[in-house]
């Protein structure tokens, strides 16, 4: 069976020892209040409803799913009394502006909590998690009316929201919607149209759903400079707060998906449904961006909680499976067989699986460190420097967790042998509910392309260098010439230096060949990735050796296993990126010189 232990003890390695997190919140006002022994008694509690309620229902939420009768949509049993649960818990609105009732936790500490919800759960999580987002787009562009009306109701959990983008003619080049909003009376909008693959459109967790709607006016320009983004809520919200009628919002069909088969992915259609603008008009693109750039972190850490329930399970199963003998001499003579954690190839496999995980805690977490200072710190220049590093690799880490994610619970999968190909060790369901992660909120693929494009092209390469910057200036203010440190600053030396040779490249080349950027774009995605984790390893690497020369909280054997955890990405992940460079210096020559007919 698949087993799950909230990785608490690395989590707080990571924030406080590493990203020093009580010192980053009372350096800012708005989040002064929060400290180490408050993110621990959030994260223990959080912890306890992963393990105790969420992961139980997980493989029965797979195999149940979720089924409609007459337009309405009923969840896995056990779903809704566990979200009525988080609810009366106040987990709805952790990350919330307390001005409306929610509780203002910074990223750095709510980044967490998703893990445990996806790794623990991820159909379930995915109805929280978006109602995040949708919750922090109505506090960054809403009027005051609106947010009074209706974040207080999406922070306590009383109604979830939802993100209504793709079309089925158009998921990418959402200039094609065809969605269209009629001005009515009342500065009201009648918005019509169908929706696909809608995470959460229609279910019976809480008894309103509030839909963030793409559309356009009848006066729209053509394409994307047209959209404009819509509140549409599923009942009709009366001035005094309490619900009308139905609102012409229905619920067509549930998609037959390959996993998260817990969380209710829904054909919407908006029949005339009433709507609020929310911003400008024709602005609903850069609105909804608010959105679906916070959703583009959370499915990185999707990819990250997978790979570490995944890894989890599978070596409880190693420790328990018995085949041949160790290398050399039987580990335990006494019994018919050694477990099979003793072998070296099982022992890659679940190392590659730790090493992903762990560098990918890190990476999640310096990026809700970056996104906490350019929301809350009071120096103007801190706020714009974390904002150019969070634009920069916000597509990276959708991307490069999310593949990794999936890598990961492959691999652990593959340490079963043919029983992870069964049902009832949960291995598979791990690889079915990864698999999405690379798909939605913008493919893996579209991702590489912002990056390359707008993030690297267009400005010439300012953000990679603020970024590398920030990593030079991190070697050189280091004091510490213990020889276990050595490899780390070696390396990361030279995968800076790699970066910045490769940026400059891609660059030029993208000058001068339209197809340049396209080509390079997938694997330079990858290289950026390698490059941040192994600044990330660095990090780690320097607090596990000062929590080893200081009898640091974790506790010495956890510091020796970090550090050998990080050699092996070391020795046994890094060398991609040097394959990477060379891939990308293939251009995209043999790419296009390939005629379509041959296909």
């Amino acid at each position: 069976m698949a087993d799950y232990r909230a990785p608490l003890v690395d989590m707080r390695f990571v924030r406080e020892e590493v990203f020093q997190a009580e010192q980053e919140w009372q350096a800012m006002p708005a989040t002064a209040d929060f400290n180490a022994e408050l993110a621990d008694a959030v994260l223990e509690e959080a912890a306890r409803l992963a393990e105790a309620e969420l992961f139980p229902l997980n493989q029965l939420g797979d195999a149940e799913g979720c089924v409609i009768s007459d337009g309405a949509v009923a969840t896995p049993g056990g779903f809704r009394q566990a979200f009525q649960e988080m609810a009366r818990g106040g987990w709805c609105g952790l990350g919330g502006n307390p001005a409306y009732g929610g509780q203002g936790l910074p990223k750095l500490l709510t980044q967490g909590f998703d893990e445990l919800l996806y790794a623990s759960n991820t159909g379930f999580a995915l109805y929280l998690t978006l109602n995040n987002g949708a919750g922090l787009l109505l506090d960054a562009y809403a009027d005051d009316a609106v947010k009074a009306r209706y974040l207080p109701r999406l922070y306590a959990g009383d109604w979830l929201g939802t993100m209504c983008l793709t079309e089925p003619h158009c998921g990418t080049d959402l200039g094609l919607i065809r969605t269209r909003a009629v001005p009515i009376d009342g500065g009201r909008y009648a918005v019509t149209g169908s929706k696909i693959w809608i995470t959460g459109g229609e279910h019976d967790l809480t008894e309103n759903i509030v839909h963030l709607v793409l559309a356009k006016l009848p006066d729209a320009p053509p394409g994307a400079k047209g959209i404009s983004l819509f509140l549409v809520p599923k009942r009709r919200v009366l001035d005094d707060g309490s619900l009308g009628e139905a609102n012409g919002v229905v619920c067509g069909g549930l998609e037959h998906k390959m996993g998260i088969n817990g969380s209710a992915t829904c054909v919407m259609h908006f029949e005339g449904a009433e709507g609020i603008l929310i911003g400008a008009p024709h602005q609903g693109l850069a609105t909804m961006f608010t959105m679906m750039n916070y959703e583009r972190l959370s499915i990185g850490i999707q990819g990250l909680g997978l790979g570490d329930v995944a890894y989890q399970s599978a070596v409880a199963f190693a420790r328990e499976r018995r085949q041949s003998r160790a290398p050399g001499a039987a580990a335990e003579p006494d019994q018919a067989a050694d477990p099979i954690l003793v072998h070296p190839d099982v022992r890659r496999m679940a190392l590659n699986a730790r090493a992903w995980n762990e560098g990918g805690r890190l990476f999640a977490a310096f990026v809700a460190r970056e996104l906490d200072r350019a929301k809350y710190h009071p120096d103007d220049q801190v706020r714009e420097e974390a904002g150019e590093l969070v634009a920069l690799l916000t597509p990276v880490a959708k991307a490069f967790l999310t593949d990794r994610g999936f890598e990961t619970t492959v691999e652990a999968q593959q340490l079963y042998g043919g029983s992870g190909y069964c049902v009832e060790w949960g291995a598979e369901q791990f690889v079915r509910d990864a698999r999405i992660a690379m798909i939605y909120e913008g493919t893996n693929g579209i991702q590489a392309m912002d990056l390359i494009g707008r993030k690297l092209t267009r400005n010439r390469g300012a953000y990679v260098e603020r970024l590398a910057g920030w990593i030079r200036a991190d070697l050189d203010g280091d004091s510490i010439g213990s020889p276990e440190l050595r490899p780390f600053r070696e390396a990361l030396e030279t995968e800076l230096s790699r970066l910045e040779r490769v940026s400059d490249a891609v660059i030029e080349a993208a000058g001068a060949d339209a197809a340049a950027a396209g080509a390079a774009a997938h694997d330079y995605l990858h290289l950026v990735g390698y490059a941040v984790y192994t600044w990330m390893w660095w990090k780690a690497a320097r607090a596990a050796q000062r929590g080893l020369a200081h009898q640091g909280p974790s506790g010495a054997d956890f510091y020796r296993a970090k550090l050998i955890v990080g050699q092996h990405f070391l020795s046994r992940q890094l060398p991609q990126a040097e394959a990477l460079e060379r891939q990308i210096a293939a251009g995209p020559s043999g790419l296009m010189a390939f005629e379509a007919s041959y296909f």
